[in-house]
């Protein structure tokens, strides 16, 4: 009994000391060199509704360095409005490779998600923040890089056009939209004349009104303003109900 007890006292002392080796030997992670964005060269990035699938860009970086015990190196990709020194970024990816292939639909999505407005040219600052361990842990910043992109919207676009806007038959006014409201609207300077709805400054689904009763109908009659002033458009072109499908509506108020 006492030789088996002097064994497992043998035995943990050799254990402990085996442990408090294997703690010394290891070395605490800490930082060392931040990751370095390489690409995209082309700051200047064209985003086309009609191809959303289309490569737009890919961001390549070299690696970051973290002193001590190998570990899974995190990498977010960070959007923020150029000269804003970051105070406010948006991840728009997440990866733990060394770069980051965008078709032009994503791009377009994490120029919206960083909140960006769709139809305006936007300068884009983007960098790589490199993290460790699952609670992203010791943060290293890259330098960083400044795209330029128009973003197209996320849902259909709807415009408005005609000979009482400011531009006429040739092009359409974008409307505005509300993601919570689902409403489409539009505040603007016109004269006496007609105007129509249209989507993606096409023809091919289009909106006047036959009756001139705030409903909308397919290539319907173009709808009057008489008075020149500044007015508020509404349009609801889902105007999806409990019983079904209503009618889509309009409503036009002036200033």
């Amino acid at each position: 009994m006492k030789n088996s007890v002097r064994l497992l006292i043998a035995f943990m002392s050799v254990a402990a000391i085996s442990c408090t080796d294997d703690v010394q030997d290891r070395t605490a992670v800490s930082e060392n060199t931040a990751p370095v964005l390489k690409t995209p060269s082309t700051i200047n990035i064209a985003l086309d509704h009609n191809y959303p699938n289309d490569p737009a860009t890919t961001i390549v970086w070299d690696k970051a360095v973290y002193n001590g015990t190998q570990t899974v190196i995190n990498y977010n990709i960070e959007f923020d409005e150029a000269g804003n020194n970051f105070a406010s970024p948006t991840v728009v990816a997440t990866t733990t490779d060394k770069f980051k292939a965008f078709s032009i639909g994503e791009l377009n999505a994490a120029a919206l998600d960083a909140g960006f407005a769709p139809f305006v040219s936007s300068n884009i600052d983007v960098r790589i923040k490199s993290t460790v361990g699952s609670l992203g842990a010791l943060p290293q910043t890259s330098n960083a890089i400044t795209l330029t992109l128009t973003p197209y919207p996320a849902w259909p676009n709807w415009g408005i056009l005609g000979d009482a806007t400011p531009t006429g038959w040739g092009s359409d006014t974008n409307m505005d939209y509300d993601l919570s409201t689902h409403l489409y609207s539009i505040t603007m300077n016109m004269v006496p004349g007609g105007y129509k709805f249209r989507l993606d400054d096409g023809w091919s689904v289009n909106f006047g009104d036959d009756g001139d009763d705030l409903t909308l109908d397919p290539n319907g009659a173009n709808i009057p303003i008489t008075v020149a002033g500044t007015y508020k458009i509404v349009a609801n072109f889902s105007n999806v109900t409990a019983g079904g499908m209503a009618p889509k509506t309009y409503t036009v108020t002036l200033q």
